[in-house]
């Protein structure tokens, strides 16, 4: 069993480069991709930047340098709390505290406060995953009456909330995110294929009993047939992005950002970028996103304990599958989603906590074996 951890070392500091990059790449971009929308309906071009600050950039810093100062093994007497809490927090959306948007109830309102309480999930069902999975008394990862059934209660909890929400893209965001952590804590393989057979029985039975779920399936293997109306976001992405070339139109200088392209400060954001920057902006992004990734695995094969091992393999995961769905979906490669970029994209909750995600990842890197 190893020693309990007490006192860390410094912390990684290439990995809090990327964080600071990458952040500091979506603040400029989003301005970019803003200005003209927020110029026509609010009069004013900085509107949307303004607000990621207050409402995301400024509590998720606050929220970074705390989590960067606790130490992680903390999270391990209050993983169950958190999660219990941020399912408690989603369950309300279904109450009169629910705002329905784009004919999806996602978010809370309480009153100067409005946020979309499935993120949080984002790192509290990892830090019980980790916790619960990371035991050194129970080989959880190997049993089946300990580990494999708990788990699917778990996950049917978690999905069902989120999936009463219509936001299938973000159950499989921290479900698959969360199977990784599975995996990678020494489960069997009978059990991820057991968990795998039930993840696309449910996930095909709720496409097609949904239809709009069912109408994006179509519409992605059936491209091009509605170019006006079903077909309209992907068109407009992949016009945008090929418009770019290899050096971009132009910082600022998109043409489709305004007058074409839905959602270009969220779902669209990326195609935003390659349009100004071209294949060599997008490509950096996307090759930031992955060193990020690669970083922070690499960071967990020299941690000496599980628990830390699995909470950056998990948020990794979290933020590679994210990312990729993103990328993949206004690229034409996957259907589409409506899944921001992670750090770049509009919403104050996402970016909020996604740094508070990076604060505990760099709190685990200062236990990092030399």
């Amino acid at each position: 069993m190893p020693r309990p951890i007490k006192k860390g070392h410094h912390p990684d500091y290439f990995f809090l480069a990327l964080i600071f990059i990458i952040t500091v790449f979506g603040l400029v971009m989003l301005t970019s991709a803003s200005s003209e929308l927020g110029k026509i309906k609010f009069n004013d071009s900085y509107y949307y930047l303004k607000h990621q600050i207050y409402n995301g950039f400024i509590i998720g810093i606050i929220g970074f340098i705390i989590a960067s100062k606790i130490n992680y093994q903390r999270y391990k007497k209050l993983a169950l709390i958190l999660l219990i809490a941020s399912l408690g927090i989603l369950a309300l959306v279904f109450t009169n505290l629910g705002v329905t948007s784009g004919g999806a109830t996602r978010w809370l309102d309480l009153g100067p406060i409005r946020f979309q309480p499935a993120e949080l999930l984002k790192i509290s069902f990892i830090l019980y995953l980790g916790s619960w999975l990371g035991n050194q008394r129970i080989n959880r990862a190997r049993s089946f009456s300990e580990g494999f059934l708990p788990l699917l209660i778990i996950y049917g909890a978690t999905a069902a909330l989120i999936f009463f929400q219509r936001s299938t893209s973000m159950a499989v965001i921290i479900l698959g995110a969360g199977t990784i952590v599975y995996f990678l804590s020494g489960a069997k393989l009978k059990y991820l294929f057991y968990l795998f057979i039930i993840g696309a029985v449910v996930l095909s039975a709720l496409i097609y009993l949904t239809p709009y779920r069912l109408q994006r399936v179509v519409s992605f293997l059936n491209s091009g047939n509605d170019p006006l109306r079903s077909d309209y976001h992907l068109n407009e992405a992949k016009t945008a992005i090929g418009s770019g070339g290899i050096f971009g139109v132009g910082y600022g200088e998109s043409r489709t950002k305004a007058a074409f392209l839905p959602a270009p400060i969220d779902d669209s954001i990326f195609a935003v970028t390659a349009e100004e920057l071209g294949f060599i902006g997008g490509g950096a992004l996307v090759a930031l996103f992955g060193t990020l990734v690669i970083k922070m695995l690499l960071m967990a094969r020299k941690i000496r304990d599980q628990f830390g091992q699995l909470l950056l393999i998990g948020f990794a995961s979290v933020i590679g599958i994210q990312s990729l769905i993103h990328v993949g979906a206004i690229s034409g490669v996957l259907p589409l989603t409506g899944v921001p970029l992670p750090f770049i994209s509009y919403g104050g909750t996402a970016l909020a906590v996604f740094l508070i995600m990076s604060g505990i990842s760099l709190n685990v890197s200062k236990y990092t074996q030399n």
